[in-house]
């Protein structure tokens, strides 16, 4: 069904006057009712009853008019939210992230996020799979690694480095370490080098893996890792911003560390001014900022 036949029927009904229509469509008498006779036409059925004092609805044309009132509504509520979201930021946004950095990270600190928009939807998808940003499989990603698909807008937010990690209550009970060989008198907690993971990770377990220890624990995601560590089982694997979180865990031979990992923040060039993004791309700034500040501190 021709929309523009539509929105002249609509205008033709509201006004009752084929006159008043077009002088509110700036069209003429005849062109407006041109387009009256083709829409009536082409569904096979007379829409108004010819009056001395105007035009009146049939039955058939109460219904279409029902129709079309709805779909100005609709239009109409539209066009303002549009024009509201310069201002305001609403509606989904598709979020990709690894399972570690998404549930450790990134999760727990989406509550600021939803306290300045609370009309956000957030689809939050966490795996180790590249999603296909240009083929819009997600709006926003955080890797581990630069983006190497086109058209993306990319921005470096930090490094990291993988680390080993315990509990004190675990090294009061077990000994420290103080050379990467004592560490085959450890259980040691990492994910399995054979899982998709940052590479810089799997070779960190390979490394100590190869001291042979008599017992051992591999999960296939760090948030297993982490909650082992976190209950006194043996010594992790895990990324260095887990710090600033959970503090009741301590570097184990700081010595021992993967090389630097590089975290990007990528979307779409298409998606550039939409706000949703916008608002997504400066929470993750200020994050990762306060984060800064707090490793600053406890360096200092």
């Amino acid at each position: 069904m021709d929309w523009d036949k539509l929105r002249i029927f609509h205008a033709v009904a509201d006004a009752g006057s084929l006159t008043h229509a077009g002088d509110a469509l700036h069209l003429s008498q005849s062109a407006v009712s041109r387009q009256i006779r083709a829409l009536e036409e082409a569904l096979g059925t007379t829409l108004f009853h010819r009056h001395a004092r105007g035009l009146i609805l049939t039955e058939q044309g109460e219904l279409l008019f029902e129709a079309t009132s709805a779909m100005a509504k609709k239009l109409d509520s539209a066009s303002a939210r549009i024009r509201d979201s310069e201002e305001e930021v609403f509606g989904e946004l598709r979020v990709t992230t690894t399972t570690g950095f998404g549930t450790l990270w990134l999760a727990p600190r989406l509550t600021k996020l939803y306290e300045k928009y609370p009309d956000l939807k957030i689809d939050l998808m966490l795996e180790e799979r590249v999603l296909d940003l240009p083929m819009r499989e997600a709006d926003v990603a955080i890797r581990m690694k630069e983006p190497a698909q086109a058209d993306l807008i990319r921005k470096r937010l930090l490094n990291i480095r993988m680390r080993l990690y315990a509990t004190p209550e675990y090294l009061e009970k077990s000994g420290r370490p103080e050379k990467i060989e004592d560490l085959q008198n450890h259980r040691l907690i990492c994910q399995t080098p054979r899982t998709p993971q940052v590479q810089a990770g799997a070779q960190l377990a390979r490394q100590v893996l190869a001291f042979d220890q008599s017992s051992t624990l591999t999960v296939n995601n760090y948030f297993g890792v982490l909650q082992a560590v976190l209950n006194h089982i043996g010594i992790g694997i895990l990324p260095d911003y887990l710090t600033a979180d959970f503090p009741g865990i301590e570097q184990v031979l700081p010595e021992v560390e993967s090389v630097e990992i590089p975290i990007f923040l990528a979307y779409p060039e298409e998606l550039r001014s939409s706000r949703r993004v916008t608002a997504f791309r400066d929470f993750i700034q200020e994050e990762i900022l306060s984060y800064r500040r707090h490793q600053a501190g406890d360096s200092a």
